[in-house]
């Protein structure tokens, strides 16, 4: 392999393109080595060696790299002070005001008198399409693209996430039907449930007791949160309550299965690539659901100007979590993700409050503070690398993409800084 092809794929951020091993792939590289990948020399066979020795190479030199950071850890509460940890809680509240939005909006819609949980996710789907499919045809090519779907095998497993992803978000708009934002909120509790025994089984992820400790003091703060709630008569029951529980308990456990398929997603992907198939196939499987089940309902629908403000507002906020959610999933895990969420319990408090005109209690305030409490225990006595490092990828994680948030590309600028410190030295 040329050294242009090296410098590529060591540096290169997002780009080229990735089989489904996840390893680096060199858009040039099937140009340069031919079919056969054996370079050059063919009859010797040396290209194969050059190359093999390469890759073996950066293997050692990225495992070299991720063990030093590991290596700084000073402290057991190091990584709090570190701006990965302040960037990933930042994001987490970010990310809770805007599902925090999209319940609002969900909210607003059903007082219209406007309940269509297929149709209203469609444009979300389509825009999620539009931008990041039309990005990743320019990005790979045509011919490139479409091999997704069959010579790589990911066309159905992209299926697969998208379906529970359109599954998750039909369920919790479909909860809003028959229940409060508030009690549709308290549900998704379950989904860090799905995603921890998720992980544990499939992904083989192992939590360390300061992030179990993290999870319950967390899911302490829910239990504040719903005693508070039954004390104020939030949770009064209906002949429709039951119902609205259970359709958010199926909305929380699909969340929780494709939370935990995205993060295994993004950790071998572009994220650009991930975004758009879940656009492409979320349309498609959107479309046919709102087709069947939404027709009645979008018949009898109140349809005005605040409709179409709140239906565009929903969109857009559902936008943004998901452009953002990749990058959450890269620095921290759906098991983080999803207890960040849990203060989106708050959020939607304070949202009750001025909007609804609902009242708060005081346990409200001590149940967020213990949700970040637990939030920031997760965290406590872990590596340098926090959950950036993914097990799956292996000890030096290379099968993983070097793409914005993940422990590979901390690791190869690292080298990379390493290296040039090394030319400027020797040349001195």
């Amino acid at each position: 392999m040329s050294d242009k092809s090296v410098a590529v794929k060591t540096t290169a951020i997002e780009s080229g393109v990735y089989p489904v091993d996840g390893s680096a792939y060199d858009k040039h590289t099937e140009e340069e080595l031919g079919p056969s990948g054996s370079g050059g020399d063919r009859q010797s066979g040396r290209g194969v060696y050059e190359m093999g020795a390469t890759q073996v190479g950066e293997r050692v030199e990225l495992a070299h790299a991720i063990d030093e950071i590991e290596r700084k850890k000073s402290a057991w509460y190091a990584y709090l002070l570190t701006k990965d940890f302040w960037i990933v809680l930042v994001l987490g509240q970010v990310l809770c005001l805007s599902n925090t939005a999209t319940s609002t909006f969900t909210t607003f819609l059903s007082i219209e008198g406007t309940s269509i949980p297929a149709f209203q996710s469609l444009f979300n789907y389509v825009l999620l399409f539009l931008v990041y499919a039309s990005y990743t045809m320019y990005t790979y090519g045509p011919r490139r693209y479409f091999r997704l779907f069959f010579h790589e095998g990911l066309g159905w497993r992209y299926f697969i996430l998208s379906f529970l992803d359109v599954q998750g978000n039909y369920f919790t708009v479909l909860a809003y039907r028959y229940t409060t934002i508030l009690s549709a909120q308290l549900l998704n509790f379950w989904s860090i449930v799905c995603v921890v025994i998720i992980s544990f089984t499939l992904l083989k992820v192992r939590y360390g007791w300061m992030q179990c400790l993290g999870i319950l003091v967390a899911c302490g703060g829910m239990g504040v949160l719903l005693a508070s709630d039954h004390i104020t008569g939030g949770t009064q029951s209906s002949p429709t309550q039951l119902k609205g529980d259970l359709f958010g308990l199926a909305g929380a456990t699909f969340y929780g299965l494709s939370n935990v398929f995205e993060e295994w997603f993004v950790s071998k992907r572009p994220m650009y690539e991930v975004l758009g198939m879940m656009g492409l196939f979320g349309m498609l499987i959107n479309g046919v659901q709102a087709g069947i089940f939404d027709r009645s309902s979008f018949r009898s629908a109140t349809w005005n100007g605040k409709v179409g403000g709140y239906l565009t507002g929903y969109t857009l906020a559902l936008f943004l979590f998901y452009t953002m959610a990749p990058i959450m999933l890269r620095m921290a895990s759906a098991a983080f993700f999803d207890i960040s969420l849990l203060t989106g319990n708050f959020w939607g408090t304070i949202i009750g409050i001025h909007v609804f005109g609902d009242h708060i209690y005081y346990l409200y305030p001590i149940a967020f503070c213990m949700i970040l409490l637990g939030l920031v225990c997760y965290f406590l006595a872990g590596s340098m690398l926090g959950d950036s490092k993914k097990p799956w990828l292996g000890p030096d994680q290379d099968a993983g993409v070097a793409g914005i948030g993940t422990a590979k590309r901390k690791a190869l600028k690292l080298a990379e800084h390493e290296r040039a410190a090394a030319a400027d030295g020797h040349l001195a």
